[in-house]
């Protein structure tokens, strides 16, 4: 998982706020991290900055500029994605509406989801008063966002991945960008698997900080929800899938995930006896949840399953080693959902 901690709007917030972009972000970094902890995601092995791989992405448009595929104009490097042969595969989109007039995009990100259809920057030159810059093989500057996801994943990987993750806004412009960059510099895909999640909603609206529509988990704990519980509300459904956060909706989860585990704690106290869990029912949960996790990881009927074989079985129709074998299976399970237990 990588972290974007030098780009245009970080650079604008640090000079609104009279700070450097180092406090901002490591500000944020910290905060990131301590709700992946309280939410029991799983961090990855490798949590690399952007400003630690610059010289890897400076090569890298290094290779592009003598390719071809990029070239230089006023100071900065854009990309042509007309050089590439299959530009924008990923989202699909239609280069026959390419315009034939030479535009170039110079900002990092823009607002919006939709297409700018033209040559996108890779490279910030350094001009007279920036503050932000590093002096490479390729001259004095700082990389574009859309240019370093290339250089991180070349740092750490020399191969084809097998998923890469993103919002579904990253399928406007950023993923494609960063397939072309990558596949312009290696003679093999980019990734076998992208997978783009949806974004949350707050009472059908997206969140938004400048629209005041944002829920932070210390409000939902003030309501008496714990972390789990959140956690549950965020994955119960289909990652391709809008969530929309409202009070009902919270509460009507958070219900569902307390009778399923006020159900398995009866399974757990009956006395536990040693006792293979290749038990029927154990062997029924494993089968639904795998089955509903490979399609796709579909975490809202993997549970339901689960929910369904767990409150429609009598608990004095197993024996108590049945029983323990059932909640050592959930607890294989839960390694996966982290809110059962």
């Amino acid at each position: 998982m990588n972290f974007t901690d030098i780009e245009d709007k970080a650079i604008q917030e640090a000079e609104r706020q009279k700070t450097t972009v180092l406090r901002i972000t490591e500000k944020n970094i910290r905060i990131f991290l301590n709700e992946m902890n309280l939410l029991r995601m799983k961090p990855p092995e490798f949590l690399p900055r952007a400003s630690e791989c610059i010289h890897e992405t400076a090569a890298i448009i290094q290779v592009l500029l003598k390719k071809q595929y990029a070239y230089r104009y006023r100071g900065n490097v854009y990309f042509d994605p007309l050089r590439f042969r299959g530009f924008g595969k990923l989202y699909g989109l239609d280069m026959s509406e390419w315009p034939v007039k030479k535009r170039r995009f110079h900002k990092d990100t823009y607002p919006g989801i939709q297409w700018n259809l033209g040559d996108f920057i890779l490279w910030h030159g350094h001009k007279e008063g920036d503050r932000y810059f590093w002096d490479t093989q390729i001259g004095r500057g700082r990389p574009s966002w859309n240019v370093q996801d290339a250089g991180i994943v070349s740092k750490y990987f020399d191969e084809t991945l097998s998923l890469y993750c993103g919002g579904i806004d990253n399928l406007f412009r950023h993923h494609d960008y960063s397939l072309a960059i990558i596949e312009s510099v290696r003679p093999y895909q980019m990734a076998r698997f992208w997978l783009h999640c949806h974004h949350l909603f707050v009472n059908g609206q997206k969140m938004s900080k400048s629209r005041r529509k944002i829920i932070y988990s210390d409000s939902l704990r003030k309501y008496g929800y714990s972390m789990s519980e959140i956690r549950f509300f965020l994955i119960y459904g289909h990652y391709r899938e809008r969530l929309d956060y409202s009070g009902r909706g919270m509460k009507s989860a958070v219900e569902r995930l307390r009778k399923f585990r006020a159900a398995v704690r009866k399974f757990g106290e009956l006395p536990h006896r040693k006792s293979s869990p290749e038990k029927q029912i154990s062997r029924r949960l494993k089968k639904v949840f795998t089955e509903h996790m490979d399609n796709n990881l579909r975490v809202r009927d993997a549970f339901d399953g689960l929910y369904g074989i767990i409150t429609n079985t009598s608990i004095s129709d197993l024996n108590t080693g049945e029983a323990s074998g059932v909640v050592k299976t959930l607890r294989e399970i839960d390694q996966v959902l982290q809110v059962i237990f």
